[in-house]
């Protein structure tokens, strides 16, 4: 398994279309980093619980409705799946949303939160920003065009092209991972610790972080045990883009599988042999 194929690089109309779309996008992101910087760590912050027990904020929704309202007047035809108020993804172009990944970082004051926006097209995301402004770092990435981060250092932004890393032994591999009991009730807890045992070193960054970083290079593998589609859309054109390999836990190349396993694609097939099917 191995990242974006560059000799299928779109042609130059389509590669015109698609910065376009990512242009959209940052000023999707430029308008969600106004109301998620200003309600962070604010002493009003309205904090409500979902069906699911997970928690959803004010800002969470001001996010989505903002985004939801900026593409309504710029992509009319296009559909718009999101956390907070549903859609679906299928044929055509569908902007998937998830306003705050990390509410529970966003909600205790955690800087490590995010807006995630991707622009999927028949099935597959082709667009894709990461913005997390508590943390002065956005990631992008589109089709053909390759992978990016800003980040604020010492008082300047710089922009750099990102690319994964290139460590071709799991016993050397820096591994971020989720929640155990996730493991436990979604996959396998035995499978969980076959991975963490297989590898070098174990983190949880969490959330959208570990995946950013598997494209940064940082580390060498991701992986989730239950995920939504809102989750990581637009992280799987950004590793892809920044040369690493993107799946769900069987192995199905898809933001959709309900799971995830990033990685800097040489590991790719040893992570899934060691994770094995679920219940395994």
């Amino acid at each position: 398994m191995t990242g974006s194929d560059r000799s299928s690089a779109p042609s130059p109309d389509r590669a015109t279309d698609l910065a376009a779309d990512l242009a959209l996008a940052h000023r999707l992101a430029d308008a969600a980093d106004g109301i998620t910087s200003a309600r962070f760590r604010a002493l009003d912050l309205v904090v409500d619980r979902k069906p699911d027990r997970t928690p959803v904020t004010d800002a969470d929704t001001a996010v989505e409705t903002a985004i939801r309202d900026l593409l309504a007047a710029e992509r009319p035809a296009d559909a718009i799946a999101g956390e907070e108020f549903g859609g679906s993804v299928g044929a055509g172009r569908t902007w998937v949303l998830d306003p705050i990944d990390g509410t529970k970082n966003f909600l205790r004051g955690v800087p490590a939160w995010a807006t995630l926006i991707a622009l999927v097209e028949d099935g597959r995301p082709v667009v894709g920003v990461v913005s997390a402004p508590a943390l002065g770092r956005r990631w992008w990435a589109s089709t053909g065009a390759g992978a990016w981060v800003r980040s604020a250092e010492a008082g300047a932004s710089r922009e750099r092209r990102i690319t994964a890393s290139r460590v071709a032994d799991l016993g050397d591999a820096y591994l971020s991972t989720t929640h155990l009991n996730s493991w436990a009730e979604h996959h396998s807890r035995e499978a969980y610790l076959r991975l963490v045992d297989a590898t070098w070193e174990s983190r949880a960054f969490g959330d959208f972080w570990q995946h950013c970083l598997v494209a940064e290079g940082a580390i060498d593998l991701a992986a989730e045990a239950v995920v939504n589609p809102w989750d990581v859309a637009p992280l799987q054109v950004l590793v892809t883009e920044a040369g690493g390999a993107f799946s769900d836990l069987s192995g199905a190349e898809t933001f959709q599988g309900g799971s995830a396993l990033s990685s800097n694609g040489l590991l790719h097939r040893a992570a899934l042999d060691v994770l094995g099917a679920p219940g395994e």
